[in-house]
């Protein structure tokens, strides 16, 4: 089996497209298109992750993505932050998890758990 997609409800499209825009860019996880009821993000004009407001805001999920380098994982963190997210973690080795597993990670928006790792 292949992962093909990830959406999730946001209570506020604007909020939540400015955050993930910011967030996405420093992982490299380009913005492909938007309307004014989604914001997908992807590769090679293939949605992999989006937003939307056709739906309530499920509860808080954790989504992890996986990044080449601890330099990507401290970006993710950083610029996280200065776009509004809230601190959960900052970047370090995760030695609970494995000796190499190195992730931040931070609430968004809407109380979602977003991780980014290399490991």
């Amino acid at each position: 089996m292949k992962f093909a997609h990830l959406g999730i409800g946001v209570r506020d499209l604007k909020t939540s497209a400015a955050f993930y825009k910011k967030v996405f860019a420093a992982i490299g996880l380009p913005l492909i298109d938007e309307s004014e009821t989604a914001v997908r993000f992807g590769q090679n004009r293939t949605a992999l992750f989006y937003i939307h407001t056709r739906q309530p805001a499920p509860g808080p999920i954790h989504v992890a993505f996986e990044v080449e380098t601890r330099e990507l994982v401290d970006a993710f963190h950083s610029i996280a932050l200065a776009a509004g997210g809230k601190d959960h973690g900052p970047p370090g080795v995760r030695p609970h998890y494995s000796p190499t597993y190195y992730a931040a990670f931070v609430i968004d928006p809407d109380g979602h758990n977003l991780e980014a790792v290399c490991r």
